[in-house]
């Protein structure tokens, strides 16, 4: 598709709601910021536009400043609470005790309650201390294989294989 005012390919796809109808528009990127800067606002910008270079500058698209509890991390996963807020996915089942001032607000809000009452996995482990010693052991492992220090990580590797033997896997 070429702009709308020159023989260029057009590389912006605009669309105005004029009179409450939409308008397409079709501009190279010369056309395009002469449409979007039109010349009696071309001194000052807009508010809309400063909230838009904030939003953008912040880099969180958010626009609200990291809180304390955002960089607090889990011992364990080593995730943080804004990486939970981000993905909306935890670690591990510690970080349920390392976050616990900040999620029991959101489980009562979204569940109408804050302990489990459901099913269980069968292969689950019984013992959560045993599954927070794997988690540690398997962050380990990964960090020992990053570091090319492969006797640690046979010995970890090892220490794994016996736990999870224990449990019955």
């Amino acid at each position: 598709m070429k702009c709308q005012k020159c023989a260029k390919p057009a590389t912006f796809h605009i669309t105005d709601i004029e009179r409450g109808k939409p308008r397409e528009y079709h501009y190279c990127d010369e056309h395009a910021r002469q449409h979007l800067t039109p010349v009696e606002e071309a001194q000052e910008p807009a508010p809309m536009s400063e909230l838009a270079k904030k939003l953008i500058v912040s880099g969180t698209g958010t626009g609200r400043e990291t809180s304390p509890a955002d960089r607090q991390a889990c011992p364990i996963c080593q995730i943080t609470f804004l990486e939970f807020r981000n993905s909306g996915r935890l670690g591990c089942p510690y970080d349920y005790e390392v976050f616990r001032d900040e999620l029991m607000p959101l489980l009562e809000n979204i569940h109408d309650e804050t302990r489990h009452s459901g099913k269980v996995p069968k292969r689950a482990p019984r013992n959560s201390q045993q599954q927070t010693t794997l988690i540690q052991l398997r962050n380990d492992l990964k960090r020992a294989v990053a570091a090319e220090d492969y006797e640690t990580a046979a010995h970890v590797r090892d220490k794994i294989k016996s736990i999870e033997h224990e449990q019955g896997r």
